[in-house]
């Protein structure tokens, strides 16, 4: 924990921050809200689901309770549906910065990006850390980010008249390409190029056999190649000079260059908190998932406890718990257990009653 602050603009109000949006922040905020906890939801990723839907979004899961096999992708939809009764605010595409104690109770947590919240206690279900795109390393690259290079795109984002160039070889590199491909024609990109440095793809035999498709009919075209250098002209990026398996240089024009080279976890900020860690992972109360820092839980893959396993199901277990660990917290007594079955006040909340 940072020294105690105080806010010097009007945060917004919340009973729970939840940092991480994977399948276990998902479900901490499914929790909260069966305590009558209302939550906002904060992650570096510009959509939910986080290591799940990244690195597993189209491969089978098996050990789900009740489902028999589902993908990151459906697991994620699952969840969002599960917790949209509770309606929970979200803030994506957004790391935490700072989490400091109020001299008036309760938490200030600010992200990177200029978001205020102030939190009764927060909930750290962030995983491994949080996961931030692979950068492309390349001498002058870094100035064009923001402008010319990008890590991700959002939906709305328009492409018309220009070239852009999406470099990777895996499943996020083709998802996007295909995307770009299949945008409405207002907003479609003149030219598209799926750049690698070879002509193998890593994805779902679906997704390889749509942009086969895309690139036989002329929509996707593919470059085989090592990026090496960048060639601008009066400030604008204009072309990366590649290697090709030749072993010549050659230029790939370009108006735009999106990077997908998969995602790389990152401890951030946690660390920086005064929170109790061990071997970089916090150490919490194994019954109510309480922190070294009264106020603050911890869930999932960021934590570390006896017995403590890394699977999905013990994640919900431990979201289950933190819940109830927080709302007697907040309450200062012990409450009551119900029954989503025959709770009227439950039912209530999931909008099973009218």
């Amino acid at each position: 924990m940072t020294a105690p602050a105080t806010a010097s603009a009007l945060p917004a109000q919340t009973d729970a921050v939840v940092i991480g949006a994977g399948p276990v922040g998902l479900f901490q905020v499914f929790q909260l809200g069966l305590q009558g906890l209302s939550a906002h939801v904060i992650d570096a990723l510009p959509q939910p689901g986080g290591q799940c839907a990244e690195l597993y979004g189209d491969k089978p899961i098996y050990d789900i309770p009740a489902i028999a096999a589902c993908t990151g992708h459906d697991l994620t939809e699952r969840l969002c549906a599960q917790i949209a009764p509770f309606a929970p605010a979200w803030h994506l595409g957004q790391q935490v910065d700072t989490v400091a104690a109020l001299d008036q109770g309760g938490f200030l947590v600010v992200t990177a990006r200029g978001t205020r919240l102030h939190a009764r206690c927060v909930f750290i279900a962030s995983g491994v850390g949080a996961f931030m795109p692979r950068q492309l390393k390349l001498p002058g690259l870094e100035a064009f980010e923001g402008r010319q290079l990008h890590y991700h795109l959002d939906d709305n984002t328009s492409l018309a008249g220009r070239h852009i160039v999406i470099y990777g070889g895996g499943e996020s590199a083709v998802r996007q390409a295909i995307a770009c491909a299949l945008a409405p024609e207002a907003i479609r990109a003149a030219r598209i190029t799926l750049l690698h440095r070879r002509d193998v793809f890593d994805a779902a035999p679906k997704q390889l056999d749509e942009l086969q498709a895309l690139r036989a009919a002329g929509r996707i075209q593919v470059a085989i190649g090592m990026p090496g250098r960048v060639v601008q002209q009066q400030g604008r990026l204009t072309a990366l000079e590649l290697t090709n398996p030749e072993g010549q240089a050659v230029e790939l024009p370009l108006d735009m260059l999106l990077v997908r080279l998969g995602l790389v976890p990152r401890l951030g900020p946690i660390a920086d908190w005064g929170l109790q860690l061990e071997r970089k992972q916090l150490v919490v109360d194994g019954a109510t998932f309480a922190t070294s820092t009264p106020g603050i839980y911890a869930v999932g893959d960021a934590i570390t406890y006896p017995g403590k396993r890394k699977l999905i199901v013990s994640g919900f277990h431990e979201a289950t718990l933190a819940a109830f660990g927080a709302a007697e917290w907040l309450a200062g007594t012990r409450l009551p257990l119900e029954y989503t079955t025959s709770s009227e006040r439950l039912q209530t909340l999931l909008g099973r009653r009218g």
